[in-house]
C-alpha cells in the first residue's frame, strides 16, 4: 500500500510538473567590434561644410549587447558614429536577422554622435563617405551577431545619478532687440545655439536638461560583470582627428576600472536627447567646463558612473519584450519662390561642393523637395518588469526625453536618440516659432512641425504595448506652499509644469483652465522648488511675446488678487523707455488703458521696477524694496477692493491707487503681456492664483515667503 501511494506521489509531481511552465531563464552577452575606417582619407560628418582626415586619435567600435529570455532575443548596439541613415542599419539588420533568426524589429542601433567619425551618411555640406559605407554595413551585421554568441545566464540593475554639472541648454532664447537673419535672409532667429555667449543678446535657456545619468549593468549570476549600458544627455565634447569623442574615453574607462583584465566585459554610453544641449553652462560665468578637457571631462563622469554603480540592486527578469513603429512623415519642403532662388544658387555652385551656409541650405532646399517624405523607426523594450527603453531617430531636445520618461510604465525607462536612423532634430511645436539652426529646413533639421509630438506618442505608446500597462504621470505632487495657495480658496491656480500647451491646467476644484498662446516655452526651472513641489523640481514656463490667457466670471463687486512669480529675462538696459507687461485684466487686443495692468521696466539709474495703469506711467518703486535683479524670481501680489488696487513685491506694499472701475469690467485676464497684446513680458512666470477677493497685507505676505 505504501509502494502504490509513493508511485502515485511521484506521478502527480511529475505531471504537475510537466503542465506547469518552466520559468525562462535570461540571458545576456557582450561583445565589442571595431568600425574603424581601413582607408584613407576618409570624409567625416559632424561639419557645416565637408572635411576629410586621414588620422585615427582613438579607435571607433560599435559596442553589443543581447538580451535572450528563452523566447526572445534583444540586441542593442551602440556605434561611434555621428549618424546613421536608416537604410543602411535596414540592410545590416536583415541581413543579421537571416543569419541569427533574430527579427529586425527586434534589433537597435544608435550612434553616438560623435563629430569626429566616418560619414556614412549625408548632411548639411558632407556627404557620405563610400567606401566607409560599405565597410560600416558589414561591420555592423558582424556586431548584431557578435553577443548572440556569449549569452550567459545573467541578472541586470539600473542605476543613475544627478550629473547636472556636465550638462546645460545650448539653445537660448534672442532677445527681440537682437534677433538675427536665417540661412534665407530673413529676420526669423528668435532662439539659437550658443547665442548666450554674449548675455547682452539673450533673455534665458529655451527649455530644460536632463541631468540623469542612467546605466542598465548587467552580471553574471554569480556577479561578473557582462556590460554596461550607459545613457547621457549631452551633445558631444569635441576631439580632433577620427575620435569617439567622450563616449569612447568613458566606456573604455568604466571597462578599465570595472574589468581590468579582458573578461569580455563591454561598456558603451548611448545618446540621451541632446539636441539643445551641450556641456558649457551658460548661465555662470565664468564656466569651469568651458576650460576642461575631453580626459577630465571624461574621467569624472566615469567617477560618478561608478558611484552609482555602487548602489545597482541585480534582479533577474522573467521576461523580455520589443516592439517597433514606422511612421510616415512628411518633410517641411521648400515654396516656389524658395525653391527657384535654391535651384538658381545650385546651378552657380555646379559640380563643386558647397562652400558657405546660403550654398548648403539651398542644397537642403532641393534634396527636400526632390524627397517630400520619408519614414523613421521609433522603437521600445523591455527588460523584466522594472526596466525599459524608448527610441527615437533625431537628435531630440531633453523635453522630449523627459516626457518620455515621465510617461514610462516602468520604474525606470531610457531614452536613446539617433537610434535607427538620423532623420535630424524634431524641435517641439513651440520651438519652431523661434527658429534657429535646429529648425532650419534641411535633412538634418526637415521633419514636419508636429513630428516631435508623433514620435513621443509613439514611442510611449510602445512603451504602454510592450510593458501591458497603462503610461504614468509623474509630474510633482503639491508642495507646502502648493497647499497653502490651495487652502485660500484661488478661483483658479496655475502651477505651470505643463510639457506642452494649449491648455494651462487649473489646479483649483473649479476647472477654469487657461490657454497657452503659441510663442511659450515649458518645464523651465521654477521658484522655491521643494516648497512648491512635493517631490522633484518646481517647473515655470518661459513667455516669448505671447500669453496665458483666461477668463474669470462673476468676480463680487470688482474684488480680486492675482498672485505670482515672475523672473525678468531681458538684457540690462534693453527696456529703452519700454514696459513688458506681466499681468493685465481687459479686452483682447483692446486699447482702452482703464483696467488693471502691472509691468517691469527700467527707472533712471537703471534699475527695474514695476509700472501699474490705469495710470499709465506710475512707477512703483520703493527704498524699502530692493531692486528686481535680472534671472531671478520675484512674488507680485495685485489686489482690488472696488476703486482701490494694492501692488506688492516680495511682500512688501508698494502703492495704494484709486482708479475707477466700470461695473462690467472685462472678465478676461492675461498674464506674460499686456491685453493689447503689445509689449508683452519676456521671461518666465509660475505659480499664478486668482483669488475672488482682495487678500490682506498678511496673507501676501505668507505667499511671498513660501
Amino acid at each position: 500500500m505504501l509502494r502504490s501511494m509513493r508511485s502515485f506521489f511521484v506521478i502527480v509531481v511529475a505531471a504537475f510538473s510537466l503542465a506547469a511552465p518552466l520559468r525562462a531563464e535570461f540571458k545576456a552577452g557582450s561583445a565589442i567590434v571595431d568600425v574603424t575606417p581601413k582607408e584613407f582619407p576618409v570624409l567625416v560628418n559632424g561639419g557645416m561644410t565637408s572635411r576629410s582626415m586621414d588620422t585615427v586619435k582613438t579607435p571607433v567600435n560599435a559596442r553589443c549587447l543581447a538580451f535572450s529570455d528563452g523566447e526572445e532575443s534583444i540586441v542593442v548596439v551602440v556605434v561611434d558614429s555621428c549618424m546613421m541613415p536608416r537604410d543602411l542599419l535596414d540592410k545590416a539588420k536583415k541581413i543579421a536577422s537571416e543569419k541569427s533568426g533574430v527579427p529586425v524589429d527586434h534589433m537597435l542601433i544608435s550612434a553616438t554622435h560623435t563629430h569626429t567619425a566616418p560619414s556614412c551618411m549625408g548632411a548639411l555640406g558632407t556627404d557620405a563617405d563610400p567606401a566607409y559605407t560599405v565597410f560600416l554595413t558589414k561591420k555592423l551585421v558582424e556586431a548584431i551577431l557578435a553577443p548572440l554568441e556569449t549569452l550567459k545566464p545573467a541578472r541586470i540593475g539600473w542605476g543613475e545619478i544627478d550629473a547636472g554639472d556636465y550638462t546645460a541648454l545650448r539653445r537660448w532664447v534672442i532677445h527681440p532687440g537682437a534677433v538675427q537673419e536665417d540661412p534665407f535672409g530673413n529676420p526669423t532667429v528668435r532662439a539659437n545655439m550658443h547665442a548666450a555667449s554674449n548675455w547682452d543678446n539673450v533673455i534665458g535657456p529655451s527649455g530644460p536638461e536632463d541631468p540623469m545619468l542612467s546605466m542598465i549593468s548587467v552580471q553574471t549570476v554569480d556577479g561578473e560583470p557582462i556590460g554596461l549600458l550607459a545613457n547621457f544627455s549631452m551633445h558631444y565634447f569635441g576631439d580632433k582627428d577620427i575620435s569617439a569623442d567622450y563616449f569612447g574615453l568613458f566606456s573604455e574607462g568604466i571597462q578599465e576600472r570595472l574589468a581590468p583584465e579582458d573578461t569580455g566585459f563591454v561598456a558603451m554610453m548611448s545618446h540621451g536627447c541632446s539636441g539643445d544641449i551641450y556641456r558649457r553652462d551658460y548661465e555662470k560665468s565664468p564656466d569651469r567646463r568651458s576650460k576642461t578637457t575631453i580626459e577630465e571631462y571624461s574621467a569624472e563622469m566615469i567617477d560618478l558612473a561608478l558611484t552609482a554603480h555602487e548602489s545597482i540592486d541585480y534582479h533577474r527578469p522573467e521576461s523580455i519584450a520589443m516592439a517597433e513603429a514606422r511612421l510616415d512623415l512628411a518633410y517641411r519642403v521648400p515654396d516656389r519662390q524658395r525653391l527657384e532662388w535654391a535651384q538658381r544658387v545650385v546651378e552657380e555652385t555646379g559640380d563643386r561642393l558647397p562652400e558657405n551656409k546660403a550654398e548648403i541650405y539651398a542644397r537642403e532646399q532641393v534634396l527636400l523637395h526632390e524627397r517630400q517624405r520619408t519614414e523613421i523607426v521609433v522603437q521600445a523594450l523591455r527588460l523584466g518588469e522594472k526596466i525599459s527603453i524608448a527610441t527615437t531617430p533625431n537628435e531630440t531636445y531633453a523635453i522630449t526625453g523627459l516626457k518620455i520618461k515621465a510617461a514610462g510604465p516602468t520604474d525606470h525607462t531610457m531614452v536613446i536618440e539617433l537610434a535607427n536612423g538620423g532623420d535630424g532634430y524634431i524641435p517641439p511645436p513651440e520651438q519652431h516659432l523661434l527658429g534657429g539652426y535646429n529648425t532650419w529646413p534641411a535633412r538634418s533639421a526637415g521633419l514636419e512641425v508636429e513630428a516631435e509630438p508623433k514620435i513621443t506618442e509613439t514611442a510611449i505608446g510602445l512603451l504602454e504595448k510592450v510593458t501591458e500597462r497603462q503610461r504614468t504621470d509623474r509630474r510633482p505632487g503639491h508642495g507646502p506652499a502648493a497647499e497653502h495657495i490651495l487652502s485660500l480658496k484661488p478661483r483658479a491656480y496655475y502651477r505651470l509644469d505643463e510639457f506642452n500647451g494649449p491648455r494651462a491646467i487649473d489646479a483649483s476644484p473649479n476647472h477654469l483652465d487657461a490657454i497657452y498662446e503659441p510663442r511659450v516655452l515649458f518645464h523651465l526651472p521654477g521658484p522655491q522648488s521643494s516648497s512648491f513641489s512635493k517631490e522633484g523640481e518646481n517647473r515655470a514656463a518661459h513667455f516669448v511675446d505671447d500669453r496665458l490667457r483666461v477668463r474669470i466670471p462673476n468676480l463680487v463687486d470688482r474684488n480680486f488678487t492675482v498672485s505670482l512669480w515672475f523672473w525678468s529675462g531681458s538684457p540690462e538696459e534693453s527696456f529703452d523707455g519700454e514696459v513688458e507687461w506681466i499681468f493685465s485684466r481687459g479686452h483682447d487686443y483692446g486699447s482702452d488703458t482703464t483696467f488693471d495692468q502691472v509691468g517691469i521696466t527700467e527707472n533712471a539709474e537703471g534699475k527695474r521696477v514695476l509700472v501699474q495703469t490705469p495710470t499709465g506711467d506710475r512707477i512703483l518703486d520703493s527704498e524699502e524694496v530692493a531692486s528686481i535683479e535680472r534671472w531671478t524670481w520675484n512674488h507680485l501680489a495685485f489686489a482690488r477692493e472696488g476703486d482701490t488696487a494694492k501692488v506688492f513685491l516680495n511682500g512688501k506694499h508698494l502703492s495704494a491707487a484709486t482708479t475707477s472701475t466700470p461695473d462690467e469690467a472685462p472678465e478676461t485676464f492675461f498674464f506674460g503681456g499686456s491685453s493689447g497684446n503689445e509689449n508683452n513680458f519676456e521671461g518666465r512666470l509660475d505659480e499664478i492664483a486668482v483669488f475672488g477677493r482682495p487678500l490682506s497685507s498678511d496673507e501676501i505676505q505668507q505667499l511671498a515667503s513660501p
